[in-house]
């Protein structure tokens, strides 16, 4: 639990503007990456509910990341800006480098992990 809620709590400062996460986290002229993004809100979406992290301090922020995730959800329920596949490279250029796609599984599956976990009481 103490890995988690460090994680947590390092991801809510880079969260970006919009509300959602980089493909480089914490570099603001990276791309927003959706699939990393989904993954995030899931897993401050489940902190919330079990009370794991405070509601107070976490809310706001996970209520601005799963509202900036649905605009990015098009007419064929597909998610944009999904990062294709990506391998471990020593080139920060590599990452910001890296194509992204609409309708991409690595994207498809977070989302409706964060839309089902929202449905729950």
């Amino acid at each position: 639990m103490e890995g988690y809620l460090k994680m947590m709590e390092s991801l809510k400062k880079y969260q970006n503007p919009e509300g959602l996460w980089n493909q480089l986290i914490d570099k603001s002229d990276c791309w927003t990456e959706t699939s990393g993004s989904a993954m995030f809100t899931f897993a401050f979406i489940k902190g919330v509910q079990n009370g794991w992290l405070d509601a107070e301090a976490y809310a706001p922020a996970t209520r601005k990341a799963w509202m900036a995730l649905v605009p990015y959800l098009n007419e064929k329920n597909q998610v944009g800006n999904v990062c294709v596949g990506t391998n471990k490279k020593n080139s920060k250029q590599y990452y910001y480098d890296r194509p992204c796609r609409t309708g991409d599984f690595h994207g498809q599956g977070p989302y409706l992990w964060c839309a089902a976990a929202l449905m729950e009481k």
